[in-house]
């Protein structure tokens, strides 16, 4: 009788459940091992605000959110889009609505619900957990585990990798990964902030008196280095130190590659994306009579609070006096990042496992039976459930490409 064939898949998270359970019901036994004592702490921590799970945007503008990594990740996340997504969610009992903003929601916006019926599903139909137990090292057929102050050793026949980037490495994501696999000439990009916030240099009076304050209904500008000009509305907090938020995320990469390539990065902020310039100077025509500028500020175009502040902030005196100046001020607010901040407080991180040293499949080339999923990957995406779609389809691909591998290997242990 054939001893049925064991894979083991490192990390809890969404890719790696994502590959447990494609390589489940594929008929081998899967055991899934996480350093942490529960599953998907950062997909839970997710959704602590509202579980956006995907985007419903045409697909076609969907994988540009990848950036050059677009057609690297199209084959995994083309078979298993959106759409597809939406309906494994439905198999698992939760209901899904698309938001006014295009954003992907499980019905009551919880992730844990979702969690639970999936980790159900899959120890039902045999899939076995060990938590606890963090990947020390590899060698041969053999994993090497510490789980309780020992060592504990597994054969596999396949392993799937899934241990996430370096963001919130309290939650399990701490990129100690990097030298077991640098060690044996795996080709690694050096893992950064994605999704993250940057320092600026603010004034006493702002610090003191805005930091924490929301900015809403603004407009960023920035040309990357590729010469492209994006402007994009949305929000974001001036922070102590600087700006972070949703407006800020979706233009992390660009704005850490400005400061990667020239030392600071440089953006426009519109404070009233609504009215053109123009508009503005129309509207500074009324007469401040015995206001103070910033009543007369207020009155005119309803700017008060950190949005004026920003503006006392980076324009001269002379240049609030003109109406002309003023406006164009409003419009092109210039706004500096010296520095990006830490990879610990960032939601997600870029780099990791290089195209060039995996398969079609997301094998290693130079670990053949090793397999890598999610943001062990090098590529990354901004926030509005890109992240979890490519996590998600990376990790059912790299399932995939174990069954492949099995079925065409019958050695029973892989050689590493």
């Amino acid at each position: 009788m054939t001893k049925q064939k064991v894979v083991v898949v490192v990390g809890a998270g969404p890719a790696g459940l994502m590959a447990a359970e494609v390589i489940n019901a594929a008929g081998y036994q899967v055991q899934v091992f996480d350093a942490k004592p529960s599953a998907c702490r950062k997909f839970l921590l997710a959704g602590v605000g509202g579980m956006n799970i995907t985007h419903s945007e045409p697909y076609d503008e969907f994988i540009k959110r990848y950036y050059e990594k677009l057609q690297w990740l199209d084959k995994a996340i083309s078979a298993f889009d959106a759409r597809a997504l939406r309906h494994w969610i439905k198999g698992l009992g939760i209901d899904t609505f698309v938001g006014s903003s295009g954003r992907v929601f499980p019905s009551d916006m919880k992730a844990a619900p979702l969690l639970r019926n999936w980790l159900k599903r899959l120890r039902e139909s045999g899939v076995t957990f060990n938590m606890n137990h963090r990947l020390i090292d590899i060698k041969g057929e053999l994993l090497s585990f510490r789980h309780a102050g020992d060592s504990v050793s597994v054969h596999a026949d396949a392993v799937v990798l899934a241990m996430g980037g370096a963001s919130w490495p309290k939650l399990g994501s701490d990129g100690a990964w990097q030298s077991m696999l640098s060690a044996a000439n795996v080709q690694i990009q050096p893992l950064q902030s994605a999704n993250c916030g940057f320092y600026s240099q603010w004034s006493d009076h702002l610090q003191k008196n805005h930091a924490g304050s929301p900015v809403k209904n603004i407009a960023f500008r920035f040309k990357t280095l590729a010469g492209e000009d994006i402007y994009r509305k949305g929000e974001c907090i001036v922070s102590e130190d600087g700006m972070e938020g949703s407006l800020v995320y979706a233009f992390s990469k660009h704005l850490r590659d400005a400061i990667n390539h020239h030392g600071a990065a440089h953006l426009q902020l519109d404070l009233l994306p609504d009215l053109s310039e123009q508009q503005i100077v129309k509207k500074l025509q009324l007469k401040q009579g015995k206001d103070s500028f910033s009543k007369y500020l207020k009155r005119c175009l309803g700017i008060s609070g950190v949005k004026a502040a920003l503006l006392y902030e980076r324009c001269s005196k002379d240049q609030l006096q003109d109406a002309q100046s003023l406006a164009e001020s409003i419009k092109k607010l210039p706004i500096t990042f010296n520095k990006v901040k830490s990879i610990e407080q960032a939601i997600s991180s870029a780099g990791g496992v290089c195209e060039s040293s995996v398969d079609g499949y997301f094998m290693l080339t130079q670990l053949p039976g090793v397999f890598c999923a999610g943001e062990m990957l090098d590529w990354e995406a901004p926030t509005g459930g890109y992240l979890l779609t490519a996590c998600f389809a990376t990790g059912r691909l790299a399932g995939m490409g174990v069954c492949e591998y099995l079925s065409l290997n019958s050695p029973a242990g892989i050689s590493l």
